[in-house]
């Protein structure tokens, strides 16, 4: 080896396996953590999302159903009134 070889390896970090393994051991336990503390919030979330819905007096697919008839409602009157030409002016009389 030349001495230039010799100085550029000195020159390197030295670098030990053990920090790097401790290291990487703790970041796996803390994401095994937060995994843990987003399933219990999920589980938590989605529990009282279904306690919400069924103390509801009209189910949410109701409620969309009944919705649903009334844009159907108000978009044949609205397409009624388009092709009728009935205006402003004569509904207000």
């Amino acid at each position: 080896m030349s001495m230039t070889e010799m100085e550029a390896r000195n020159n390197m970090p030295e670098i030990q396996s053990g920090p790097l393994i401790i290291g990487g051991v703790l970041v796996g336990v803390g994401a095994m953590l937060v995994m843990a503390g987003i399933a219990v919030g999920s589980a938590h979330v989605f529990a009282a999302t279904r306690r919400w819905v069924n103390e509801m007096e009209t189910p949410p697919s109701e409620l969309a159903r009944q919705k649903w008839a009334q844009a159907k409602a108000a978009a044949a009157a609205g397409t009624a009134a388009w092709q009728n030409g009935v205006t402003a002016r004569e509904t207000a009389s």
